[in-house]
This record gives structure tokens, sequence and C-alpha cells, in this order.
């Protein structure tokens, strides 16, 4: 298991689970980044952040110390 923000671009991963109980965290959940769900890494802004990820059929941009939250396992 790693974390979203480790994710390669163009490789996609399954997303485990949200670490934290606080706001970013519900967030992230809202925002469709929940248990179960296929995950992509379509871009990276120039500096690195923010991502680029693609779920449930769109597009979601995330920092990458938000990304680092997220539980996944490779596909």
């Amino acid at each position: 298991m790693t974390q979203l923000a480790e994710l390669p671009l163009g490789s996609r991963a399954r997303v485990v689970g949200v670490s934290g109980g606080d706001e970013i965290a519900l967030r992230l959940l809202e925002m469709g980044l929940t248990p179960g769900v296929e995950v992509a890494l379509v871009g990276v802004a120039p500096l690195g952040d923010p991502l680029e990820l693609e779920l449930r059929g769109y597009r979601l941009s995330v920092r990458r110390s938000e990304a680092a939250r997220v539980d996944i396992t490779p596909l």
C-alpha cells in the first residue's frame, strides 16, 4: 500500500482509504475518493502540484499534500 501522491503519471490505482478525521479528509471523501474507487493520475502541474486525477468519469485536481492522505493499491 502507498499514497496517491506517490503514484507515477499515467498509472492507475484503487483507493483503500483516507487518513484522518478532519475537514480535509471529509472533503476528499465527498469528492469521490472513497474506498474501492479506481483512480488514474492523468496530469501533474509544471511545479509538481496540483495533481489531476480521473475517477468515476470525471477529472479532479487535488494538492499533493491532500493526495498524500489517500492510501492506494497500485493496479
